[in-house]
């Protein structure tokens, strides 16, 4: 039988995951309502989560991080209407990640080791010579949010190395996905348009919010 905290992440999971797919099916066959609905619903399920799980002894964790999932509904709202609201969308979303270093960051200040900073730093050079030439005035922004998203996961992963904990895998995890997410929906929208990429931006973004919310219960046994 399972404990009270499993059935928990069970059932709040489950739940998450059947409006990610109700949602990302809508984005390709309709109905438009139903994204309007179910996109908002599967973060809610999401920052459910992370408030109920129990963070034994850092509370200021906890709360960067539900923060961090508000800022991203909130990010997820400005995206999906119908006029066109980039530009609010991205500063919720860049505020957001900024909620997610706070968090990352251990209390005496940012860690810095090599080997985990290079490959974030790899992956923004060819990302940003990839979208350059199709930026325009979008590419300070695009810079700036960039430079925001890569410190989250570098400092997720320095948390990692750091204290080898569950919690500090499930944000590392997350932070990734989020990064491949973020770079789907920035080649769907200034490079070129692909068909699956409401599945990838979408799947690999679900799965990282879903991931972050978990790692708020450190001893979370997944």
């Amino acid at each position: 039988m399972l404990e009270p905290t499993h059935m928990l992440i069970a059932t709040l999971t489950a739940l998450a995951l059947f409006s990610a797919i109700v949602h990302i099916r809508a984005e390709y066959r309709g109905p438009r309502y139903r994204v309007y609905v179910f996109k908002p619903l599967t973060m809610l399920f999401i920052i459910l989560l992370a408030i109920l799980l129990k963070r034994p002894g850092d509370s200021l964790y906890k709360y960067a991080i539900i923060a961090g999932l508000l800022c991203s509904f909130a990010g997820d709202i400005f995206l999906m209407l119908p006029s066109d609201k980039f530009i609010p969308g991205l500063v919720s979303f860049l505020i957001a990640h900024l909620f997610y270093i706070t968090a990352f960051v251990p209390r005496t200040g940012v860690d810095f080791s090599y080997w985990p900073l290079a490959p974030f730093v790899l992956y923004g050079i060819v990302t940003f010579r990839i979208l350059s030439p199709h930026l325009g005035k979008m590419r300070v922004p695009v810079v700036v949010y960039m430079l925001v998203i890569l410190t989250m996961g570098w400092q997720a992963w320095e948390r990692l190395v750091r204290t080898g904990q569950t919690g500090a895998l499930l944000a590392a995890v997350g932070a990734v996905l989020f990064i491949v997410s973020d770079t789907s929906l920035a080649m769907n929208r200034f490079r070129s348009q692909f068909h699956n990429a409401q599945v990838l931006t979408l799947g690999t973004y679900f799965a990282a919010q879903w991931f972050i919310a978990l790692s708020v219960q450190q001893g979370a046994a997944f």
